[in-house]
């Protein structure tokens, strides 16, 4: 398709891609953006929930471990993650950072030294907590089983501005793409001005096969009519996440691929538990996710706790029973309240092919995993027991949200992938800084810490440039 080479080609349009493409184009370098997910804005995003299912997500709304007992959430979109999420926003803390430290010999992974990088981040996007006078129901019923229980919570950060609760907005909308453009993603905060700077973005455009030639890079690509195109760069950018850049590097099996690659996958495993009140909650009403657990005994534990809910679509995967017992179920949608359980795994899977290309995800929740789980459930069953609930149900389907490893960071060649400069360790022109390269299950919502990494891994590809 193209005969321009460019600097820097970026696979993966979501918070690293976007953010390393605004960057990089910053500097003045000549880059491609390729996304294999739709571009859409907040006239065009899904109205219904199959249509965002379908639209948004890779695997028509949902892929399954090799048992179908976890399911991933893997967004496929520009914007990525920040378009389908909540915006949750929070810095790891040394617990993570000193954990990812032990493990990748990298001694920059501490609370002083990401700092600055946390605060860049931090600087390009509006953050806020939930007005008090406009957290509903669902949260009031975990802050008081809080306190019923002793334990602390606190308000949930999040990249927001301008929700307009006041005129009855109901965030769960915002799953299927914010129609007010207040929530912060990547598509409204960086994107517009890599833009402005030049940045050629090619949307429904998949990878499917990446080769060296000489100081080159050639990617293989189809685009949404099945076309074949060809991309050419000196630099090759990965951001297509844990699944799918371990994908394109196990199908274009590349000179000296590590033995690690797709090896050491975390997802933080969450389980949502719903309690049933004579009284209608309304847990999908207005902000449906403001609160989280900041119980020290948690944290220790390996575990966290939000008030969340989901769509219906979602909420019936999660309810069990079949037919008339399962529409009874549905029928109580609004007298539901919801507290999910979300783990900081230690048990990693891994990811592979299979003999016809597929990804083949081996993912288990065993072990300590298992009985973290339990410790967390049992929790949200004091809490509502202790709130009036007359019975709790606990979702039947482990979700993964956070998809984290298989392209792990690393001083060491021989345990890691990607080395200290965000480089592959042998192929010096291929970089990466999503959450793919992530050692360990950091037990702290990622988005941030992609952020900062994103911008410090920029920073790094830049002087290598300018010094070239």
């Amino acid at each position: 398709m193209l005969s321009v080479i460019d600097d820097y080609l970026i696979l993966g349009a979501g918070v690293s891609g976007i953010i390393m493409a605004k960057e990089l184009t910053a500097n003045g370098a000549n880059v491609t953006l390729m996304e294999a997910g739709e571009h859409f804005n907040k006239d065009t995003y899904p109205q219904k929930e199959i249509d965002a299912n379908s639209k948004l997500y890779w695997g028509g709304g949902i892929e399954l471990n090799h048992q179908a007992t976890i399911g991933f959430l893997r967004p496929k979109v520009v914007g990525g993650g920040s378009i389908v999420n909540q915006a949750l926003l929070d810095r790891f803390d040394n617990v993570a950072l000193e954990s990812w430290s032990e493990v990748s010999g990298i001694k920059d992974f501490n609370v002083e030294k990401m700092k600055a990088w946390y605060e860049k981040a931090e600087s390009g996007v509006k953050i806020q907590e939930i007005p008090k006078e406009y957290r509903n129901a669902n949260a009031d019923i975990f802050i008081q089983g809080f306190k019923n229980l002793g334990y602390e919570c606190a308000p949930l950060k999040r990249a927001q501005s301008g929700c307009e609760y006041e005129k009855g907005n109901d965030c769960i909308q915002c799953l299927s793409g914010c129609k007010l453009d207040s929530k912060q993603s990547t598509a409204i905060t960086a994107l517009p001005k890599a833009l402005e700077n030049g940045l050629k973005l090619f949307s429904q455009m998949e990878a499917t096969r990446i080769e060296q030639k000489h100081d080159l890079i050639i990617v293989h690509a189809v685009d949404k009519n099945k076309a074949h195109h060809t991309f050419k760069a000196k630099n090759l950018i990965l951001a297509s996440g844990a699944v799918g850049n371990s994908k394109l590097l196990l199908s274009s099996k590349l000179k000296n691929a590590s033995l690690m690659l797709g090896k050491n996958f975390y997802t933080h495993p969450q389980f949502m538990s719903l309690g049933l009140y004579e009284k209608e909650i309304a847990a999908h009403k207005g902000p449906f996710q403001a609160m989280k657990s900041d119980e020290p005994h948690f944290r220790i534990s390996k575990f966290k706790l939000e008030n969340v809910f989901a769509p219906p679509v979602g909420l019936a995967m999660l309810l069990p029973g079949f037919g008339k017992k399962h529409m009874a179920s549905m029928k109580k949608l609004r007298h539901y309240a919801c507290v999910e359980v979300a783990i900081r795994d230690q048990v990693p899977g891994s990811i592979k092919l299979t003999s016809s290309g597929r990804v083949h995800i081996t993912k288990e929740l065993k072990g300590d995993d298992f009985q973290t789980y339990k410790r967390g459930e049992k929790v949200i069953h004091q809490i509502f027991y202790s709130t009036g609930a007359t019975k709790v149900i606990n979702g039947e389907l482990s979700i993964g949200l956070h998809l984290m490893g298989g392209l792990c960071i690393g001083e060491d060649s021989k345990s890691s992938v990607v080395n200290p400069d965000f480089q592959l360790h042998h192929a010096s022109n291929i970089f990466c800084a999503d959450s793919s390269i992530f050692p360990n299950a950091p037990g702290i919502n990622p988005s941030l810490t992609i952020m900062a990494l994103t911008l410090k891994a920029a920073d790094r590809i830049m002087k290598k440039a300018n010094h070239s």
